[in-house]
Parts: structure tokens; sequence; C-alpha cells
């Protein structure tokens, strides 16, 4: 057991002990009820603590024995236990399976939901600016970050195309920003190279387009040469239903406005050549007052989205040069809203399927006055949400009113970091990490008088989740003995935020534990819930601080849907929502 001397106002020192950790007291009990009272728990009475308790009530012995040969391999250097050889756990080795968040996960880790639907029919792992490394004014734009998201699940990326300064190739750049460019021909090549590392599912490319039409067909030129047969569209033009995830296995697909008429492409061409792009013009328009660059890229953003289209229109559409009707048949999902207001736009009585963006205030005053238009809208057509001009140190905004919602691409900042990008992390950890997540029934079902789920509605309770927080673990290899407290060991707390529809928003949090690198709470929380299937579990450990603000000690979101029942081991995350190599806790959860 080691020790460590904290000093304390230099003048004296306390000395602390470091042991290892150990079994809390509800661990002994049960390894006591499982293995009869004695010191080893054999492979049957394994078998029926996993089925009892942890709810995998399909485990045989061989399943059992498995989990036992890996503990022993693992904690006593085991190649494998041979046909003669008992095989039995200890109370150690038990506890170390429990502990063992690949042996023993807290949540589901295979796809395991129906693919074969339409897309409107998912929530989709989006990214926003995806290219940016920073901020949103003047930070490098890159393909690492896309490269990043994209092995990490996310399965929507956006590119903002401007024409470069001698107007005859194309680059990735913020426009009107301070921002450095990258060229989109490297983004595309690090797509096709890294799409389908993390996921087999289809990798949506949103483009924000500001091209003129010659550019337009170079981009058609550039996107069929690099990505060749893993491009998808559709051979008939506009579609009536978008394909099924599982149909679009390894396929890549592109979504943007459709051209514009070549009267309306060359006026977007004279303010193309006017916006500031490269660095020389950046330079000049240093100067500028940061809400005058927030009012220029709002004004962009916002442009990239104001196509509007008569309803009746043909869907051939022209534009006067022969390469650009090309470049508009690779649009497999066409954005752009109909003539006429919100209303207007979420109308859903035409064939046509297209995608319809929203910024985080206008979803909020849309979900205000037209939420169940925003569900039937999103049962055949494709939302996203995207976060407001203003966050320019690229933070995000709450995600929750968007699912709730049946928004499929709810964008983030994925390079940023905070609550609400936890809660990302944590919703797109369901269905194996996949980046599509089947959405619940009651979003896509219409009532005998064809009315939608009311995201206004008060609901009964559903069902009731009860959470134990036993213990945690791993501090003391993470982290510096000062890390926490200069004068002594940390004093952890646990809270639990329940994020779900506003009825099922809860919080709740542990006591505090003195002077402890292995705390062990030992508590109980029960949480009912009237939408399950949108909840998330949030978790943050927090160190206790008596004269300043208290310090992080470790945090990660768990779908509620896709909580595994039982006593679990759920890893923490640090800030940027990379794992810690240690720090765990040791949980319990139960649906009574």
């Amino acid at each position: 057991m080691k020790t460590h001397n904290y000093k304390v106002f230099k003048c004296f020192s306390r000395k602390f002990k470091i042991g290892g950790v150990e079994p809390p007291p509800y661990v002994k009990l049960i390894f006591a009820k499982y293995s009869g009272g004695g010191t080893q728990m054999g492979a049957a009475q394994f078998r029926r603590f996993l089925a009892e308790v942890q709810g995998e009530e399909g485990c045989t012995v061989a399943d059992a024995e498995r989990i036992m040969e890996e503990v022993a391999r693992r904690r006593h250097n085991h190649i494998g236990l041979t046909e003669h050889q008992p095989r039995a756990l200890t109370l150690d080795d038990f506890f170390h399976y429990l502990l063992s968040d690949d042996l023993n996960q807290a949540i589901k880790t295979q796809v395991h939901h129906d693919m074969t639907a339409p897309l409107p029919h998912y929530f989709i792992y989006t990214g926003h600016n995806s290219y940016l490394t920073g901020n949103q004014i003047s930070s490098d734009c890159s393909d690492v970050p896309i490269i990043k998201a994209l092995l990490t699940g996310v399965r929507v990326i956006e590119l903002d195309i401007w024409p470069n300064s001698t107007k005859d190739d194309i680059q990735v750049i913020h426009g009107r920003t301070l921002t450095t460019p990258v060229t989109l021909i490297k983004c595309l090549r690090s797509i096709r190279e890294y799409a389908f590392i993390a996921s087999p599912y289809p990798v949506i490319i949103t483009l924000e387009d500001h091209l003129t039409p010659d550019l337009q067909a170079k981009v058609a030129e550039m996107v069929t040469q690099t990505f060749g047969d893993m491009l998808y569209y559709p051979e008939s033009g506009c579609l009536e239903e978008f394909p099924s995830p599982e149909s679009l296995k390894y396929k890549i697909i592109i979504s943007t406005k459709p051209p514009k008429e070549d009267v309306e492409a060359k006026s977007i061409k004279g303010k193309e050549n006017s916006s500031p792009r490269e660095r020389d013009i950046c330079e000049e328009s240093s100067q500028k007052e940061v809400s005058d660059l927030l009012a220029e890229m709002e004004a962009a953003e916002r442009e990239s989205e104001s196509y509007e289209y008569e309803e009746n229109s043909s869907s051939d559409g022209g534009s006067g040069q022969s390469e650009t009707p090309k470049y508009k048949h690779l649009i497999t999902i066409q954005a752009g809203k109909p003539k006429g207001g919100l209303k207007n736009a979420l109308r859903v009585g035409s064939n046509k399927i297209r995608r319809l963006s929203l910024s985080e205030q206008a979803l909020e005053k849309a979900a205000a006055s037209h939420g169940t238009d925003l569900v039937r809208f999103t049962q055949k057509n494709v939302l996203r949400i995207y976060p407001k001009g203003m966050r320019v140190n690229s933070s995000n905004y709450k995600p929750m009113l968007g699912w709730m919602h049946g928004a499929q691409m709810v964008a983030f900042n994925m390079q940023g970091y905070g609550k609400s990008l936890w809660l990302m992390h944590g919703m797109f950890r369901c269905n194996g990490g996949c980046g599509y997540i089947k959405k619940p029934d009651f979003l896509m079902k219409k009532g005998p008088y064809r009315e939608v789920f009311n995201p206004k509605a008060t609901l009964p309770v559903k069902t009731i989740l009860k959470v134990g927080v036993y213990m945690g673990d791993g501090w003391s290899l993470d982290f510096s003995p000062t890390h926490f407290d200069s004068y002594s060991p940390p004093d952890f707390y646990t809270k639990l935020h329940i994020v779900g529809v506003p009825a099922d928003d809860t919080k709740r949090k542990t006591k505090i534990i003195d002077d402890n690198w292995f705390p062990v709470w030992d508590e109980a929380f029960i949480f009912s819930l009237t939408v399950p299937e949108l909840a998330l579990l949030r978790i943050e450990v927090r160190e206790h601080d008596r004269s300043e603000k208290d310090d992080f000690g470790g945090q990660t979101c768990l779908p509620v849907s896709e909580l595994r029942p039982g006593i679990r081991s759920v890893p923490l995350f640090d800030k940027k929502g990379e794992k810690y190599k240690s720090v765990r806790l040791l949980m319990e959860f139960e649906f009574l």
C-alpha cells in the first residue's frame, strides 16, 4: 500500500494511504449469495448470476466459462484452462469482471435496430462546418477534423464550397470570415479513405454551395471521379421515397440545393466575386467588427438554404449550361423550401421529398407554433437543424428539442466540447455506434385521424429506472496525487441527470466521500420516465472544493434505451470526449 504526504501551508504534512481498490459491500453480498457462501464461484453459479442479475437469460454455462477463462488469463497470465482444471472465480476475480468495461458493458455494442426503413426513419450523426479545426471565424480549414469525425461514427459531413481567388477551382472555407481554406479535392479524398472504417452505413455530404455553374460542373466531375461506384444517386431524377441505410451500405450521398436558373446563377456569380475568401482579402477585412462578420456569416448560411421552388416545377430544372444538369443529377437529397412561409415549407402533400434546414432559433419558433407539423414533415422528409451564427467559439445548442420533433440531422460543431456535445456523443452510442438510430415508433406513426405525436402533450409514466451508484476507481492511476487537491486526497461525488422530454428532466447527486481515491457511495436513485426512448442518462463526477469551483472528475452519457440491466462497468471520459485509460464507475441499472 502506497502513501503520499500532502503538504499544508509548507509548515507540516498530512500522510494518507493510497491503497488498492476493494470490492464494496454490495459486491461481497452478491458474491456470497451466488457462491453459496464459499470462497469460489463455479461456472454454473456464475451463469445463474449472469441470468438473474445481469438479465442475460440466454447465457449458457459455456458462455460463463468463456468469460471466466478471459478473467483468469488477464489476472493470472493463464493462456487458458485445461479440461481438468476447475473453472471458478474468487471474489477478486469476480470484482475484476464487474469492473471490466469490455467484458461487462453498460450498453449494447452491436447494431440491432431495423436498418431497412427509409432514411427519414433515423436520427443521423451530423456534423456542422465539419472542416473547421477551431472557432468559426479565424481557425484553419482542414481535412483532419473531417477524418476524426468519420472515425467517431459521424455520418453527415458538411462542406462550404466557394470559388478560389482565380475562380478556376473550388475550395472549402467558412465564407466571409478569416478562416484559411483547404481544397475540395483533398476533403473528398479523405472522405473516400475514411468513410467506412467506423461504420458501413452511408455517408452524406451536405454541400453549402456558393458556386457558379461552371464550377458546379467541376464539382460533379470531382465527385464522380473520386468516389466512382461508391457514389449513389437516383437514376430517374427526383426520389419519391428515400432508400434505407441497409441498401446504401458503403455508399456516398450528396445533399445540397439544386442549381438555380442561369439568370440567378449569374447573380450569384456577382456576389461571389465580391465575397472575402482569400487571405489577402481577409486581411483587409480583419478590421471589421466581429458583429459585422457574424452578420455576413449568417447571411451566407441563409443564402445557401434559401433556394425556393414551385411545387409543380419540373424535376429537371435546367440552367442553360449543359454541364449543370449533371451536377443536379448527383443530388440525392435535395435541399430547399417551397415558396411561402414555414407552414407551407412543412407541407407534405406533394410527392417530392426534400431536406429542410432550420437554425436553432427557427426550430424553437417552429416548435412553439407548428410542433406537430414538424413531426409530420419528418416522417417522410429530412429536417436539419444547425447552430446559430453567434456561436463563434464552436459551441453547441441543446439537441433534445430537435429529436423530440423528429429532426434527423441535428448538426453539431464536433470540434468543440461541452455538455451539449456530451449529449450528442451519448445519443449516438446507440445501435452499436453506427451513426444511424431508428426513431421511436411514436414519431413515425399516424393515428386513425392522421394525428401524430404531440411533443407538448403530457404523457403517463411509461417506465421507472433505478440507478445504483456503488463506487469509482482509476483516478489514482490517471491523475497525479495533487491534481485535485494539494493538501489531501480528492472528495468525489457523482451527479446524475436525465435529459429527455421536459417531464423527464431530473437531477440527482450522491453524497461527498472525503479524502478517498476509491470512493464508495452505495446509493440508489429512482427516475420516472414518460418517454424513455429519447431519454439520456448524463453522469458526471466532480471533486468537491470548499474554496473554489468543484473540479471535473469525468463524464459520460448513456442512452436509457440501450442500458443493460445489472451491475455494470461505466468508463468515464474527459471534457473533450476522450476516454480515460482507467477511470470508471461501478453502477447498477434496473427497470422496474
